[in-house]
């Protein structure tokens, strides 16, 4: 059993920045990537930034150059520094975790909300 849990959500002003942290925990083994995908309302769930095992990172357009992701994989942790926040990031971010294989399985968390306020 895996468990992921996420911290750090909250209302922010535009322009401001955030910090969100996700925890994983369990029967961890075969990592293949850890990060960050975002729903807003209405729309579906993208990509915003993901860790890759041998220290290669991947994020959505829309936050390069914005947003930094860090990973820390002898505590299984990963976190995802925003900056420059506007009103499109509005938006639940989810924690992933995606382990080796074909495919490979994937693992979520409960979800935090990210609210940009103008």
């Amino acid at each position: 059993q895996v468990q992921l849990v996420e911290s750090g959500g909250g209302l922010v002003q535009f322009g401001g920045s955030l910090t969100l942290s996700c925890a994983a925990s369990g029967s961890i083994f075969g990592i293949y990537s850890m990060g960050w995908y975002r729903q807003a309302p209405g729309k579906q769930r993208e990509l915003v930034a993901r860790s890759i095992n041998g220290g290669s990172t991947e994020y959505g357009d829309s936050v390069k150059g914005r947003f930094t992701i860090s990973r820390d994989n002898a505590k299984n942790t990963v976190s995802l520094q925003m900056n420059s926040l506007n009103a499109e990031d509005t938006a639940v971010y989810y924690c992933n975790m995606r382990t080796f294989g074909k495919p490979g399985r994937d693992y979520w968390g409960q979800g935090t909300q990210v609210t940009v306020s103008a």
